[in-house]
């Protein structure tokens, strides 16, 4: 009886401990997909972080060209100068004046 007791034993330390390894590759397994998945997102968000870098710089450009655009207009547009511009209707000849042709 002793000798079958022991087998048996033996036979639920083995299988133990095959579970155990099973489960610790799995845990592995997982632990590298999770990793992997992080550095793709890593990856992705550094991509769409210099692209919205660029974004930026080509906005700025954009609004600092638009800014001097508009202080060389207001130099000149007969809005700004008119002293009757309080009145809440421009006259139309002096709007054309002031829109792009």
């Amino acid at each position: 009886a002793y000798i079958f007791q022991s087998n048996e034993e033996d036979d639920r330390k083995v299988r133990r401990r095959e579970k155990n390894r099973v489960a610790a590759q799995r845990s592995r397994k997982k632990q590298t997909q999770k990793a992997d998945k992080l550095h793709e997102e890593y990856e992705s968000l550094e991509q769409e972080n210099t692209s919205l870098k660029r974004e930026i710089v080509k906005l700025t450009d954009e609004m600092k060209h638009l800014s001097e655009v508009l202080k060389d207009h207001e130099k000149i547009c007969p809005l700004l100068h008119c002293t009757m511009n309080f009145v809440t209707v421009p006259r139309p000849d002096a709007l054309a004046s002031c829109l792009p042709r």
